[in-house]
């Protein structure tokens, strides 16, 4: 069964990405039929058993398609940069992979897996007295900051402390106080694309 989103996501794609998208799409469905097409940040994924079992998307100049994780090298995805048909693994070996997905999925090993590297600790950043002050001095800001989540923090307390220079460091404090104030998160200008 198709998803609209996901052939909305196809038809918005640039011309030497729908092929590439319509054939990954048609392989995801040979090799697991079960599996629900969804929209998952922004893009294609198949979901089984609440579990991803593969994702695609597309980019100004390749596709990516995503099985076990992140992959590496030049591209996001497994196959890093796919630019054209030709780019792609034979099926079977794609389909090879999904099943073997789908059966780590289905006999719970690949959620041991994912509970297993989540469990690493979360850097703790101490608030800068410099940052707190620009915080108080900013109207809403600090409550604004309280509001925000332990990750939505860190983002602005990573930036501001990782500044090599002073100049860079006051630049980043008055910033992130002023996007603070106006109820902003560190990457606000991401969030829509």
């Amino acid at each position: 069964m198709s998803n609209e989103k996901v052939d909305a996501y196809i038809a918005k794609a640039r011309p030497f990405a729908q092929p590439i998208l319509e054939h990954l799409r048609r392989i995801a469905k040979q090799a697991e039929p079960e599996a629900e097409e969804a929209l998952r940040w922004g893009a294609p994924f198949w979901i089984l058993e609440g579990r991803q079992l593969c994702g695609m998307a597309a980019f100004k100049a390749h596709c990516a398609f995503i099985i076990d994780g992140p992959g590496g090298g030049e591209a996001m995805g497994d196959l890093g940069k796919i630019a054209s048909l030709d780019d792609l693994p034979p099926d079977q070996e794609l389909i090879a992979a999904l099943h073997a997905k789908a059966a780590r999925i289905r006999s719970g090993e690949d959620a041991a897996a994912a509970k297993k590297k989540a469990a690493k600790p979360v850097r703790q950043i101490a608030m800068p007295d410099d940052f707190a002050a620009a915080l108080a001095q900013t109207d809403g800001a600090r409550t604004v900051w309280d509001g925000f989540t332990d990750a939505q923090r860190r983002d602005y307390l990573e930036w501001v402390t990782t500044a090599k220079q002073d100049a860079t460091r006051r630049k980043r404090i008055a910033t992130a106080a002023e996007w603070i104030g106006e109820g902003k998160r560190r990457n606000w200008k991401y969030e829509k694309c």
